[in-house]
């Protein structure tokens, strides 16, 4: 009977040490996906002030149709890049499980 408890005790064990490393990749993950967050940010602001500069020095020349289609192509670079982080992200998790 005590061998019995020792290893629910140590069954017990392995599954909080199983759960601490999930969380800790977790924490990692997070924490990845927060650094890309704030450079896309970063990238997202320094875009819109490029775009105001050009704005502004063309007051009367504006072609919308072409900042329109930058813009609609910085999305689509964008929606890649978070697909590309998903992907790798649950490469990481893959490979951390096994």
């Amino acid at each position: 009977q005590n061998e019995k408890e020792l290893r629910d005790i140590v069954k017990q064990q392995e599954q909080k040490m199983f759960q601490l490393i999930d969380q800790s990749g977790e924490v990692t993950r997070l924490k990845t996906e927060v650094s890309e967050l704030k450079r896309s940010l970063q990238h997202a602001q320094t875009e819109a002030k490029v775009l105001w500069e050009e704005l502004r020095g063309k007051e009367h020349q504006v072609d919308t149709t072409s900042i329109q289609e930058r813009l609609m192509l910085q999305r689509e670079v964008d929606k890649l890049r978070l697909l590309l982080l998903e992907k790798t992200d649950e490469n990481q998790q893959l490979t951390d499980k096994y």
